[in-house]
């Protein structure tokens, strides 16, 4: 795996969105630890959320641009084991943001110990044809904003 280059050298990546989530039984092997693969779908709310964050709605993007954003490539690094009842708190950053893709970092913790690293790609793609398309200029501007700012355009939730 890749080093995960958490510098500032990309709008955005100075914006870090931590999102709290509770390991459920569901989650957990038969040793009652968290089952790796999870940790994608950690990652994957975490990045659902920060997106809400910015504004973002993915179903009107879908609805009215017909761009949807996918998954295109993974890369996960695991430290130490999450159990039953944990609170995991994953760390969201924003590595390269390109003109169809979004490269993002992202760390799971828990009380201060690292247990997970993950790089993940994101495309984004025309949803009936699944070819890349530009992000959309205000999705676009609200990553580079980051969490917590609306402008009312055409991908937010609050309109």
């Amino acid at each position: 795996m890749r080093r995960m280059n958490m510098s500032t050298s990309q709008p955005g990546t100075e914006i870090g969105f931590t999102w709290p989530i509770r390991v459920y039984y569901e989650d957990t092997d038969a040793g009652g630890i968290v089952f790796y693969a999870n940790y994608l779908k950690f990652f994957e709310r975490a990045r659902t959320e920060w997106l809400r964050a910015c504004g973002v709605d993915q179903n009107r993007l879908a609805g009215e641009s017909g761009a949807i954003f996918i998954v295109r490539s993974t890369a996960v690094d695991y430290r130490a084991p999450a159990r039953l009842d944990d609170v995991v708190k994953v760390v969201s950053r924003i590595e390269r943001l390109g003109r169809a893709s979004v490269d993002f970092a992202q760390e799971a913790w828990r009380d201060g110990t690292l247990l997970a690293t993950g790089s993940i790609r994101v495309g984004c793609v025309e949803r009936i044809a699944l070819r890349p398309v530009a992000i959309p200029p205000p999705v676009l501007a609200a990553l580079r904003r980051g969490p917590g700012v609306n402008d009312g355009g055409m991908s937010t939730d609050n309109d």
